[in-house]
């Protein structure tokens, strides 16, 4: 954390009350940790994919000039031809890529991007905006990692990834350590005396989740919050891997509105803090995530992507299932986080969504 409060331009994001919302499920209170003043990127992936760019440079750096570098020297882009050297990788929906190209452009090295045919141009054109080079590639999320590594490994590049598999763990550790920034400023921020009692996050490939989760684990222990996994539909790895007991493969054969999250592959550093620390895993579809993004933003002033209202619409979805509310245990006293991972990554979807 101590890292990334040092770059330039770090400030805290927000953490809003919804008071009425909180009234309107029959909560004591709901917290929405907003995303989309983080930096320059309006997304929590500013915190991941740059600062594991930052630790892969220090690293290749080191080894091209036979001396050990500091963090900070690669902050400074004290060593600007060796930093050129450098190509770093990723696949992406969008805001990790965005991440990744950010940094890079940040220290001084070059990067290279995948995305699949689904990933819309406009965020393809926010990649560019930053200096680095788009290859789109045919299929879903995980074909764009497959291909990605492939041309890593052929290239001599740095793969830089959000997702973790066998023989790749300590980036994705890396970038699951950036994340938890944003938990430690929601922590310092929440106004109550008691820590929440649940949690409504994102899944994803379970990075995210995984990061908050071992945070909240590590500071309150058997009393941390009730953490509650939320996927959309075609894309719940985390879901049925939780079903099964083990990591399971999602087919993604329709794409979800909420780009972001739509992964197949669960990432294994993230799953087995999940498959312990993780109470509930829930799905949601599309048809709420529109509406709820127009709400913050009239009620709450709030600007929120497709991705970033997963969490709230979940939380939603149970307040209005008396089943479901009973086996969350949700009562008036319960006292929610939510995370608002990003702001309009793409603001002609986010306008076509909202206005």
């Amino acid at each position: 954390m101590e890292t990334i409060t040092r770059w330039s331009g770090y400030q805290p994001t927000d953490l809003h009350s919804l008071e009425a919302m909180a009234d309107e499920l029959s909560l004591k209170a709901l917290h929405y940790k907003d995303e989309s003043s983080r930096f320059e990127l309006a997304s929590f992936k500013a915190l991941g994919g740059a600062y594991a760019v930052q630790l892969i440079l220090r690293d290749a750096i080191s080894q091209l000039l036979g001396q050990e570098i500091t963090l900070e020297e690669v902050d400074l882009v004290s060593h600007p031809e060796s930093a050129r050297s450098v190509t770093v990788v990723t696949a992406t929906d969008g805001n990790h890529g965005r991440s990744v190209a950010w940094g890079a452009r940040r220290f001084g090295c070059s990067c290279e991007i995948y995305m699949h045919e689904h990933v819309s141009h406009g965020r393809q054109a926010a990649v560019e905006a930053l200096g680095a080079r788009v290859h789109r590639v045919e299929g879903n999320y995980d074909d764009s990692v497959h291909v990605a590594m492939a041309d890593a490994n052929a290239n001599d590049w740095l793969m830089v990834s959000d997702t973790s598999w066998p023989g790749y763990l300590d980036i994705p550790r890396n970038v699951m350590g950036g994340y938890t920034v944003m938990t430690s400023e929601a922590m310092d921020q929440w106004p109550h005396a008691e820590p929440p009692t649940h949690v409504f996050i994102q899944g994803g490939c379970g990075g995210l989740a995984g990061a908050v989760c071992a945070d909240l684990w590590q500071r309150y222990g058997m009393h941390k919050p009730r953490v509650i996994i939320v996927e959309p539909a075609p894309a719940a790895c985390l879901y049925e891997s939780a079903c099964a007991g083990e990591p399971r493969v999602v087919n993604i054969k329709i794409e979800s509105l909420m780009a972001g999250l739509s992964c197949g592959e669960v990432s294994l550093i993230a799953w087995p803090i999940l498959k312990l620390g993780a109470e509930d895993f829930l799905t949601i579809t599309d048809e709420s995530v529109g509406p709820l993004m127009g709400r913050l933003a009239r009620e709450e002033s709030i600007v929120a992507g497709e991705s970033a209202v997963a969490g709230l619409a979940g939380l939603m979805e149970a307040h209005g299932d008396e089943d479901l509310r009973g086996a969350l245990s949700l009562t008036e006293s319960s006292r929610v986080l939510v995370f608002g991972t990003e702001g309009a990554t793409d603001p002609a979807v986010y306008r076509q969504l909202v206005m």
